[in-house]
């Protein structure tokens, strides 16, 4: 499919806001993905970034999910964007309600999205048939169960994108058979940043610079990853005052710049791009954002010869989690879903940079060809009306 089956655009009643839900394809009538709030946010972004959905859930071994996405433009930190976001997702309850599954995303919360669909007595979206079906619904118990542990001092939904990451990057690190305690780079500090970063770090990966909203941070002898994570803002943001005396505080403009084995966009799309890929130092990028390279910047990125694991290989452990468990393909223990993910992250990758190396072609245009998506269903709602006899 070149074109998304479906495009809904809302219109705020009260502010400026504008925001667009797209899915990309239905597998039995079902499909997901997350809800991002910013002020770049538009139609054309959430079209790609459905269409990455799909994609990813093909990766991700699905057969009963499709790809969506839904983006709002407006800014998260704005006093009411919370209200914001329930005004987007109350106009999008028909499709919810039908068994279009919207999470969150980059400026929005998963706690957040499930308050307002609780409003309207959903617990989490499914399709008529997934609503009738016990062994679905047990997996929602677990499901929302298991969004309450904590793995690493992080919560469990928190921490599954990041970690996958890793595993990626780790996996794709050894098969181009490089150098023990690399160093890596994480533009983005949100939820998938830090716990990408922390991980790369369990693994004996360096992290010698992180990006977020307001700074840059680098240290050549390796950040401390989790009194970072322990400091943060309300935004999620680093804070300055628990930095060591050894840290250097940079424009975050500047993250480029900084000499690197790994390179891990974690944040906003399109960050590199036709004015920037010729300043990237990495061999190795690894997707830990939707969409991070722009069209043009990937083509500069392929000349140089760079290896990517592309996003979504490298960041589905949120839906694989929600898939897993719901449908009951893992145990529903945090220690199982962890092991599902590094599992199909690891594989996923060691396969796609084993065919790159074979057709000596560039991961990204093998990556679209291995898991382009092969299902397009219908929306499945109600029963057709039936035909109404009328006498003479």
């Amino acid at each position: 499919m070149k074109n998304p089956y479906l495009v809904v655009e809302w219109n705020d009643t009260e502010t400026n806001a504008q925001g667009w839900m797209v899915v990309h394809n239905f597998v039995k009538g079902y499909a997901g993905g997350g809800t991002r709030m910013h002020p770049t946010v538009t139609k054309e972004e959430v079209k790609r970034l459905a269409e990455a959905m799909a994609y990813k859930y093909t990766a991700c071994e699905s057969k009963t999910t499709g790809g969506c996405k839904a983006g709002i433009a407006y800014d998260y930190k704005a006093p009411d964007a919370k209200a914001v976001l329930r005004r987007f997702l109350i106009a999008m309850m028909p499709y919810v309600d039908a068994g279009v599954s919207l999470g969150s995303d980059l400026g929005t919360n998963y706690d957040d999205v499930l308050k307002v669909f609780k409003e309207f007595g959903i617990d989490i979206p499914l399709t008529k048939s997934m609503k009738q079906d016990q062994n679905v619904l047990q997996g929602i118990k677990a499901f929302d169960d298991l969004l309450g542990t904590k793995v690493d001092g992080l919560c469990l939904n928190d921490a599954v994108t990041g970690y996958g990451v890793a595993f990626s990057a780790d996996e794709a690190w050894k098969f181009k058979r490089g150098k023990e305690g690399a160093t890596v780079v994480i533009q983005g500090f949100g939820c998938v940043g830090a716990s990408c970063a922390l991980k790369m770090t369990h693994l004996g990966y360096k992290v010698v610079g992180i990006a977020d909203a307001n700074l840059l941070v680098t240290c050549e002898e390796g950040l401390d990853i989790q009194k970072l994570i322990d400091h943060k803002n309300a935004h999620g943001e680093m804070n300055p005052d628990s930095f060591e005396s050894n840290y250097v505080i940079r424009s975050n403009t500047e993250w480029l710049d900084i000499d690197c084995d790994i390179l891990i966009p974690s944040a906003l799309e399109d960050v590199i791009n036709e004015t920037n890929a010729h300043k990237v130092k990495a061999s190795l990028i690894v997707e830990a954002a939707n969409i991070p390279i722009s069209h043009a910047g990937d083509k500069i990125i392929k000349q140089r010869g760079i290896d990517i694991v592309n996003d979504f290989v490298a960041n589905l452990g949120a839906i694989r989690f929600y898939d897993a468990v719901i449908f009951g393909l893992v145990k529903p223990e945090s220690q199982e879903v962890i092991a599902d993910i590094e599992k199909l992250c690891r594989k996923n990758t060691y396969n796609l940079f084993t065919e790159a190396k074979k057709r000596n072609e560039y991961q990204r245009e093998v990556a679209y060809e291995m898991f382009k998506p092969a299902v397009s269903d219908l929306l499945e709602y109600a029963e057709p009306a039936k035909a109404i006899s009328v006498q003479p």
